[in-house]
């Protein structure tokens, strides 16, 4: 793996939140003018490439990988599809993470999940059924997420009082992984199924 292959990797698996030059430095123990020139140089790359529909984003230090906005038509249509389009089970299990665990940030999402979640999250954020709520005070200020109204309504909710009941003190230790998250999708897609043969049924 060539070093700007571990550069563009990290800028991939930070997501939304993109990662700053220390947390960089950190990872790879390059030096940051090294960094900055290898962050250059994939801009670069992109910019030139009429085939490649990735930019980078940069502000104080922190760089996200991005789309190019002529791309942005298609990415709307995609991630404004109807509610009626069935939830795939990704969204499903990071719906129910945020909606017993929340507020929480991306990378607590991942550990418990064991996967990258930003562009879930992302998807989930567009069709108004997970938002921002604020930003943990620690370094990198990192997003926290939340469920919605529209998620309440979508879920046949009243509240979060109403959510199915599970046993929220299994939950804490993301190092379990699946037996977590498989505890969470059963009982969210039990509450999925009971709503939509409601709203069928109306």
């Amino acid at each position: 793996m060539t070093n700007i292959e571990q550069i563009e990797g990290l800028l991939f698996v930070a997501g939304d939140e993109g990662i700053t030059l220390a947390e960089m430095v950190h990872a790879t123990g390059f030096a940051k003018p090294a960094i900055q020139t290898m962050v250059t140089t994939l801009a670069e790359k992109y910019r030139q490439d009429e085939q490649c529909a990735l930019t980078i984003l940069s502000t104080e230090n922190t760089y996200r990988l991005a789309t190019k906005a002529a791309v942005a038509p298609v990415l709307k249509r995609y991630f404004e599809a109807p509610l009626s389009t069935s939830l795939s089970q990704a969204s499903l299990e990071v719906l129910a993470i945020i909606a017993y665990r929340q507020p929480l940030t991306r990378i607590e999402i991942d550990e418990i999940r064991g996967v990258q979640s930003g562009s879930t999250i992302q998807k989930l954020v567009l069709r108004q059924l997970v938002t921002e709520t604020g930003r943990l005070n620690e370094p990198g200020r990192p997003i926290l997420y939340g469920t919605t109204e529209l998620f309440l309504d979508y879920f046949g909710l009243k509240s979060l009082d109403d959510l199915p009941a599970i046993d929220v003190e299994a939950l804490q230790d993301p190092t379990n992984g699946a037996p977590e998250t498989d505890l969470f999708l059963t009982a969210f897609q039990d509450k999925l199924d009971n709503s939509t043969t409601d709203r069928e049924e109306k």
